[in-house]
């Protein structure tokens, strides 16, 4: 292997210390929040846009973040965002006050919003063909391991030390990413000088913003609330005129012709889909864990490193596979599993035993290793070097807008039937009325007024809502397995980098 060979490699091992900060602060914030509810005597309003801030930046910048990539240079806008990424992870530590955490938090989510499609967009320039796929197998592995990692290491954190502890281990890894992107990754940027469109920046950033505001404030209300309709619709309709404005300038914020090619399109599309069924899985089994079986935050994030285990082992032979079998055979193996581990999990009960969640999270694992770095791969080689930081952004906001739809389509199923299932009789009313909250609130509550009736009436509800919940994530994924035999093209991923790779390495 030749040095150029290595450094390529030891760049995207930095990048990855980049994506696995960004996935710790996903999750490891949760299991701060009871913490940060008495320190920082935040109400429960300040708690919800603690989590929001960081979210609605996220999606308001990622298209604007990939085409100024491609503009001026990704390394330089990489380097700005992780010393971004850094800072505010030190002022989210530091901060005395929910409003300031919440500001904190909003700048988090700006520096994340350039890092996660600029370090993608850098895999199609380095790589190509099977190393490509490879390098893709890594940055998503990278990605999910942050996910059941932020309760462990966030739980621990806050055993020995004080609450800013599970901001500050954002450093070290940030630290990590900038020394190794300042002196190895050369500079990349688009030849061709675009214009900046100032009124497409604008439409995709309100509209995916609005979006994900409105669905956000159904998740906290209902889906009849009428702020949270009026901002969908609001920003459905800002999205249709960036659509529309984009087919008709000369110099759009993205290139709609990505969209003709049927690997790209289904890529991404089977990418959030794929993301869909994950973050129920990542929304309920949490839950299922502390407040029904009563583990702490550090034990349940060991119980779901199978889930972990089975997309290293899954991503592993999806590598292999790709080049003897093709695409669309190895995704919709994935999406098979994936539906398969969903189906089984679906008959979980309140008093199964960690084996069983363990078998079908390391199934289910399994399918989305094979599934999700796979369809991304396949979206990803379209892309060529010019516009691999664009293209790069636009898979992730899709799959961000099918996280937080997910999120809030299958939380409001969850609670429906935990709602309808929920024994309450003889319960007195302010009690019964917190049980109905949410399965901690209701745990909580029935350890409050030492009920064992009402904590097993709890539990069980939770689970019969948990239940018909993965169903239609199984439901979702058998979808995306049928998707991905009728329309991802045969063969292997074919490497749109190819066309134009701009720098040397």
């Amino acid at each position: 292997m030749s040095k150029s060979d290595h450094r390529k490699w030891w760049v995207l091992g930095s990048l990855s210390f980049g994506i696995l900060a960004i996935a710790l602060d996903m999750t490891i914030l949760n299991v701060a929040l009871p913490t940060l509810a008495t320190d920082l005597n935040a109400s429960t309003s300040s708690l919800q846009w603690i989590v929001d801030a960081y979210n609605l930046v996220l999606a308001a910048v990622l298209l604007p973040a990939g085409m100024m990539g491609d503009r001026f240079g990704r390394k330089k806008f990489l380097l700005i965002a992780l010393v971004l990424f850094g800072a505010a992870s030190l002022g989210c530590a530091i901060s005395d006050s929910s409003s300031m955490l919440i500001a904190m938090r909003a700048l988090l989510g700006l520096g994340a919003a350039f890092i996660m499609p600029l370090s993608m967009s850098i895999l199609p320039v380095l790589f190509h063909g099977a190393e490509r796929t490879k390098a893709m197998m890594i940055w998503a592995m990278a990605n999910m391991f942050g996910i059941p990692l932020g309760p462990i290491l966030g739980g621990w954190l806050l055993k020995h030390y004080a609450w800013g502890s599970v901001f500050l281990i954002n450093l070290p890894l940030v630290a990590i990413a900038l020394i190794a992107v300042g002196l190895l990754l050369p500079e990349s940027k688009s030849e061709t000088r675009r214009r900046l469109d100032g009124v497409g920046i604008a439409t995709s950033s309100i509209g995916l913003a609005g979006v994900t505001y409105g669905v956000i404030r159904t998740g906290e209300h209902s889906w009849s609330d009428p702020a949270a309709l009026a901002a969908i619709a609001a920003s459905v309709v800002l999205l249709l005129l960036f659509v529309w404005r984009q087919r008709r300038i000369a110099y759009p914020l993205i290139d709609l012709s990505l969209f003709r090619s049927s690997r790209f399109t289904w890529g991404a599309l089977l990418a959030t889909i794929v993301t869909f069924a994950m973050f129920g899985i990542m929304f309920a089994m949490p839950q299922y864990f502390q407040a029904v079986q009563q583990f702490d935050s550090f034990g349940t994030g060991i119980r779901l490193l199978p889930m972990i285990g089975g997309v290293i082992i899954g991503a592993k032979l999806a590598q292999s596979l790709i080049a003897k079998a093709g695409t669309k055979q190895v995704a919709a193996i994935g999406f098979a599993m994936l539906a398969a581990g969903l189906a089984v999990g679906a008959f979980t009960q309140s008093g199964s035993g960690y084996g069983f969640a363990a078998a079908w999270l390391t199934l289910a694992g399994f399918g989305l290793g094979m599934s999700l770095p796979t369809s991304m791969d396949a979206a990803l080689g379209e892309l060529s070097a010019e516009r691999s930081g664009v293209g790069s952004a636009l898979i992730m906001a899709l799959r961000q807008i099918g996280g937080t739809f997910g999120v809030a389509l299958l939380g409001a199923a969850l609670n429906a039937t935990y709602r309808s299932k929920l024994q309450l009789h003889g319960v007195p009313d302010a009690v019964a009325e917190t049980a109905r909250q949410s399965v901690s609130a209701g745990a909580a509550a029935a350890h409050r007024i030492a009920s064992e009736p009402l904590l097993d009436s709890v539990g069980r509800a939770f689970v019969s809502g948990m239940d018909v919940m993965f169903w239609i994530c199984g439901g979702i994924a058998l979808a995306g397995m049928v998707c991905a035999i009728l329309f991802l093209p045969r063969g292997e991923v074919h490497s749109g980098s190819n066309q134009s790779s701009e720098i040397g390495v």
